[in-house]
Order: structure tokens, then sequence, then C-alpha cells
């Protein structure tokens, strides 16, 4: 089940549902470099470019996108082990992004419930949340766990909506992939994109992201002109 927070206040009617890798944590190049040693582990020479571009995906999507379909998958579980392995060694490397959490606390402090948006692993999910240090500002969290389906599929944003009780048309998402974007897209949620994740804002718009922004610092910055902004004024 998500994790979930003291029960957000009544008069929250809105929510923001925020990715986490890539969107308030610098970490998206650190998991095309853990997939990246992973693959070649398992025998398999994949372009980092590549896989780059398939961040945001859930992992066993990642598998089919990337691998040969005439593959043996009986191994593709040993991959993704590898995976969240190699990934667990940057733990300590791993920093929030300029903004992020004055940010949630914005959002918090605007009256609109908070919910982070993650298909991380469980244990992943642990260690980003005490890097963002805003737990007093997240009324509910979402782990793979919490998804039939990965990203691009919506069942993680679903989740989280039902986690703090919201309706879609009253929440507004924020994400760095186009991924994230097209998963907003299937509930109807209007979608931010941040570039901070290394996809440009070309692609973030033409996947459906109603605005672009460069960084958490610079949504922050521009709050009240935007998306989330107009939801806190509508709801209030």
């Amino acid at each position: 089940m998500p994790t979930t927070e003291p029960a957000a206040p009544a008069r929250r009617r809105g929510a923001v549902l925020f990715d986490v890798d890539g969107t308030l944590i610098d970490s998206s190049y650190l998991h095309t470099l853990a997939w990246w040693q992973a693959f070649r582990q398992a025998g398999y020479d994949v372009p980092m470019a590549g896989i780059h571009r398939s961040v945001g995906m859930g992992g066993d999507r990642i598998l089919d996108r990337l691998l040969p379909a005439d593959r043996d998958t009986d191994a593709d579980a040993d991959i993704l082990t590898s995976q969240a392995a190699v990934f667990s060694t940057f733990w300590p490397a791993l920093r929030r992004l300029d903004g992020a959490r004055a940010l949630l606390a914005q959002c918090h402090d605007s009256g609109l419930a908070v919910a982070l948006a993650s298909s991380a692993r469980d244990r992943d999910l642990e260690i980003l949340r005490a890097v963002i240090d805003a737990d007093a500002y997240i009324h509910a969290a979402t782990s793979s766990a919490d998804a039939k389906e990965s990203k691009p599929a919506p069942d993680i944003l679903a989740a989280a909506l039902d986690a703090v009780g919201v309706a879609a048309e009253n929440a507004v998402y924020v994400g760095d992939a186009v991924w994230d974007i097209y998963a907003a897209g299937a509930l109807g949620i209007p979608a931010i994109g941040l570039t901070c994740g290394g996809t440009g804002e070309a692609e973030l718009r033409e996947a459906g992201a109603v605005e672009v922004y460069e960084s958490p610092r610079a949504l922050l910055d521009n709050l009240a002109g935007s998306a989330i902004g107009a939801l806190a004024s509508r709801v209030r």
C-alpha cells in the first residue's frame, strides 16, 4: 500500500503529485550508469543515450525496450537485481535538486496535498525521501509495489491520488521524463515538465506538458503563475 502520512486536512481538495528521480533528486544519469553496468554484466552492450531516454519507465519496460525480443527472459530478474545493486552504491552521492524541498513546502502551505508518485523500489524510496528531507510536507508516497503496470501506464499516479483522496481533475503532476507526461495524460492530469532530468523542453511539450521549467527552483520562482498556482486558487 502507498506510504501515507497522517490524513490530509479536509481543506486540501487539490493535490500536486511529484515524480522523484530526475525531478526532485539529481539521479537520472546515475540510473543510466546503473542500467549500463547491469546490461554489461549480463553481456549486453547498450548505448547510454538509449538508456537515458528510457529512464522513467518501469524496469520491466526498459528491458523490453532495450534488449532483444528473443533474449532469454529468465535472466531478466538477475539484470533488475544487478541494476538495483549498482544504484545502491550511488546512494551516498544522491543530492536533492535546488529548490526541491522548498517547492514541496510551498505546495503544502498553499493548501494542496503533496504526494510522491514514484515507481522506485521501496528501499530506494526510503533513501530518496531522506535526501529530500521534506517529510513534514509530504502526505503520501508510492513505490513500485503500488502499481500493477509501470509508467507510462498511469497506475502509480492513480495510487497516489487514492492515497490523498483527491480526484484527477483536481491534481497537477510534475515530472522530468516523457513517460511521466504520458502517464499524467492518461488520467487527464495537467503535467509540468522539468528539464533537470536531461529531457529537453521540446520533447516534454510534444509529450503533452502544459508548462516546462528548468528545475524545481525555477518552478518555485514562478509558482503563483503556474498550473499549480491556478489549482491552489481554484480549490481554495
